[in-house]
């Protein structure tokens, strides 16, 4: 003990110890199958890590923090775009006097689809009529994001409406409604605090439904874990890789993070799951080793 205690003294004093070693990961199971362990992969930060999980609680304490201060304050505006804004021209829907409301989509925002994605993990098909059927079901075999609890109801105990805004079908609005209460999230009503895809004519998208939310609440915080959560702009067909990633991230978009829209982790699928090397790389920012400083 008093090696290791005057090494560690040594390293604080020298400098030889700048950074720790790595901890190595644990070593797979003799035997264990090499597909299954790849086929994980994509599913392990998202439902088994503990990072992933104080990101969530991060983002939850952050959003209640917020919706406090708007509570106390109202703000003149909602954090929904108005009808015909554009990526270039963002306007927001005025709130008047409104009560105050907070949208947060469904899936990998407040609810973890653990039965459906571990047979995904383990290479079943969960697609198609899979998928339909699974949010048909009713089925316990979820979990609330972790932090979702705690903020759902800190936001109903500052008077805050809590509605959600999912692309579920309409006509699994039972079996959807049952796997958020089982998740503890509480009892969502179809059609006043809880819209699907097909409650009104806009596709997949989920404006036309944000719209008909805003019109009746004051809108002061929204959740998602993609960006068609917050605006179907962000997801109009042929928008290139690095100019959806410019538009998210710039202007008027970049103020609203954290300060009205918050981004929960989803590295597991959907639409941030895109483009290739050369969209995510730009040839300005590759490297080997024959390049040299310039500076």
């Amino acid at each position: 003990m008093k090696r290791a205690l005057a090494a560690l003294l040594a390293c604080a004093t020298l400098g030889a110890c700048a950074t720790a070693a790595p901890v190595a990961a644990p070593a797979p199971p003799a035997g264990a199958d090499a597909v299954a362990a790849e086929r994980i992969k994509p599913f392990q930060y998202l439902y088994g890590s503990g990072e992933a999980g104080a990101v969530s609680i991060q983002t939850w304490h952050a959003l209640v923090g917020l919706a406090r201060e708007r509570a106390a304050r109202r703000p003149a505006d909602s954090v929904v775009l108005a009808e015909g804004s554009t990526l270039a021209d963002a306007r927001f829907v005025p709130c008047g006097d409104k009560p105050l409301a907070a949208v947060f989509d469904v899936d990998e925002t407040v609810l973890l689809n653990l039965g459906l994605e571990a047979r995904a993990a383990a290479g079943e098909p969960t697609s198609g009529e899979v998928l339909g059927r699974w949010a048909s079901s009713g089925s316990p075999a979820v979990a609330a994001v972790p932090g979702a609890v705690f903020a759902l109801d800190a936001l109903r105990e500052l008077g805050v409406a809590v509605i959600l805004n999912t692309n579920r079908g309409a006509d699994q609005a039972e079996g959807t409604v049952a796997q958020i209460a089982a998740a503890g999230l509480g009892r969502f009503v179809h059609r006043d605090t809880l819209f699907l895809r097909g409650d009104y004519p806009t596709g997949s998208g989920k404006d036309g439904r944000r719209w008909a939310i805003a019109g009746r609440y004051c809108v002061i915080a929204m959740g998602g874990d993609q960006l068609g959560d917050f605006s179907d702009l962000f997801n109009v067909r042929g928008l290139p890789v690095p100019e959806r990633r410019r538009a998210a991230t710039g202007g008027w978009a970049a103020r609203l993070w954290g300060a009205g829209w918050f981004m929960l982790p989803n590295p597991a699928y959907g639409s941030s799951l895109q483009g290739g090397i050369d969209d995510i790389f730009p040839a300005d920012k590759r490297w080997d080793d024959e390049t040299k400083d310039t500076d």
